[in-house]
């Protein structure tokens, strides 16, 4: 039997442990839970949480790859009418510092041994209070942080591992929960996806629960019902991966596989085990499972169908291959402000309307093609900006007042940035970004926030990032500078970045140019520098051979 439609997020695990107890909801490594042993679970940290102190309106912050305690983290935020920060776990000390200053977060909630990354060595760097401190000690870098809590125990006084927050739960019991719970409204904040953002620092998109209509259309769209298996390579800190996996298996009664990351070999033998029906991926991930030596042995016909976000010509000859050799693929479209699956593709389109476009809106939503100029209308399948109203779009920028008057017109319309065109029926077909931003391996890269970065560096004052197109990537990041005083290497490059921004924001080349394409008025022609990188980069190649 399927769970019955929720209102708020934490709901839905409740629902599906009435629903389905005994049915297995859970696959995590070695780890198998049912949907009572996850509610269990959720509702153990939910209550070691609520005597920590986390309050309605809570901020923390998650900095954890893929876990089981991420899920039970979001859950147990979200029945305490707390606010859940999902933080990328490739961001280093500049990226995660940033992020605690501008959500106002009040906890951070931390994964000690996140592969590549000295996340002791980190927190002692923002933290060092902590390390001396006794626990609830505060942080004067960070005014409204007062608990920081590892899955693991580490060497600071002012930590408290995950083993010690779940023994609080004895302070608060089931009853009081409940209560709690009962308080939040689907109104309420429950949710801040950041962004990169054409300004040049981090947005924070906060949300409400309607996500979790979103996902009950979305599953009937799809056809997901409990008999699914969904295979989760994606990180759960992505929209992408928290909507489509992680709150999607709760809402269709359905068994979530989770990855602890993307590993090509083992994803491959987890479909053919776990008989997965169901994937999420972007085409990187794609052509990494068709290309892998393994792809041929392994037992693939369990699959349904898998998400491949088309539209762009980049992602068209990768969508026919999954369709070719893999399962029938389907396309949405979403963002960290107007969140993930609000337009999907229905099951029976055709292969070019899967493999070119990104389906219809959802209901609740509203789409509108723009002049980029004008802000009127354009007729069918001109091509336009993309401007979208509904339900589940972000209810504002965190602490970015005039940003979200700027993002939004007069009658609630959202200005995607996006380029896109729809047809007669309402078809839509997502083509680039009027952004700037490079989508590097499916992450987003915000060029002038990396640009403020870099400059620091002696030599890089002037220096600009673009992307290149790269098979693998999508776009590849390459820093381009004008002549100075000081004379940088790209080894130079790299050392300024590495341990302090995302792998995926450092530039793989240096390009050195006489000027920029300036206009007029003296603003950045992008679309021109851009070429003239290409055309360096492909003379330096031929210069080479």
């Amino acid at each position: 039997m399927r769970p019955a439609i929720s209102t708020c997020v934490g709901d839905l695990v409740d629902q599906a442990a009435l629903v389905n107890p005994t049915r297995e909801a859970l696959v995590f490594e070695s780890q198998r839970l049912t949907f009572a042993d996850f509610k269990e679970q959720v509702d153990l940290t939910a209550r070691g949480l609520m005597g920590l102190g986390i309050a309605p309106g809570t901020h923390v912050v998650l900095f954890m790859p893929n876990s089981v305690q991420w899920l039970c983290a979001f859950y147990a935020l979200a029945k305490l009418g707390a606010v859940v920060v999902p933080v990328n776990t490739r961001f280093r000390s500049h990226d995660l510092d940033y992020l605690l200053r501008q959500s106002d977060a009040h906890a951070l909630i931390v994964d000690t041994e996140i592969s590549g990354l000295d996340v002791p060595a980190m927190l002692l760097e923002l933290l060092p209070e902590m390390a001396t401190d006794s626990p609830h000690g505060t942080s004067s870098r960070y005014p409204n942080l007062q608990h920081l809590i590892s899955l693991q125990p580490i060497p600071m006084a002012g930590a408290m591992d995950w083993a010690q927050m779940l023994q609080l739960a004895s302070n608060t019991s089931q009853l009081a929960l409940a209560q709690r719970q009962a308080c939040v409204r689907p109104d309420d904040a429950v949710l801040i996806l950041y962004t990169s953002g054409t300004t040049g620092s981090p947005k924070g998109a906060v949300h409400a629960h309607g996500m979790v209509r979103t996902m009950v259309d979305a599953a009937s769209r799809l056809g997901v019902s409990q008999s699914e298996c969904i295979l989760l390579f994606l990180p759960l800190f992505h929209s992408m991966g928290l909507y489509l996996g992680g709150l999607m298996f709760l809402v269709a009664g359905a068994r979530l596989v989770l990855s602890p990351r993307f590993e090509p070999a083992l994803e491959l033998e987890r479909i053919e085990r776990e008989r997965v029906s169901f994937m999420l991926g972007f085409d990187t991930h794609y052509q990494d499972l068709l290309q892998h030596p393994d792809f041929d042995q392994r037992d693939r016909s369990s699959l349904r169908i898998g998400m491949v976000p088309a539209g762009s010509a980049a992602s068209q000859a990768t969508a026919l291959q999954v369709n070719e050799r893999l399962c029938r693929s389907f396309s949405g479209y979403g963002s960290s402000e107007c969140g993930t699956a609000i337009a999907l593709s229905f099951l029976d389109a055709t292969l070019a309307q899967r493999g070119l476009g990104s389906g219809y809106p959802m209901p609740g939503y509203d789409f509108q093609v723009r002049h980029p100029e004008t802000r009127q209308p354009l007729a069918a399948n001109a091509v336009g900006e993309l401007w979208i109203r509904g339900y589940g779009v972000m209810l504002r920028y965190h602490g970015k007042p005039q940003e979200t008057r700027d993002a939004f017109d007069d009658q609630g319309w959202f200005k995607t940035g996006d380029m896109a065109s729809m047809d007669e029926a309402g078809f839509l077909r997502y083509i680039g970004r009027y952004k700037d931003m490079l989508k590097v391996g499916g992450e987003n890269v915000d060029p002038t926030e990396v640009e403020a970065f870099l400059s620091q560096l002696p030599g890089l004052e002037n220096v600009k990032l673009v992307g290149v197109p790269d098979e693998r990537l999508g776009d590849r990041p390459v820093a381009c500078c004008t002549p100075g005083l000081n004379t940088v290497s790209l080894a130079d490059v790299h050392a300024q970045c590495k341990g302090k921004i995302a792998s995926f924001k450092i530039p793989r080349d240096l390009v050195w140019l006489p000027s920029y394409p300036m206009t007029s008025t003296g603003k950045l022609q992008r679309p021109e520098l851009r070429r003239a990188v290409i055309q360096a980069l492909e003379k330096s190649t031929r210069h080479l051979n």
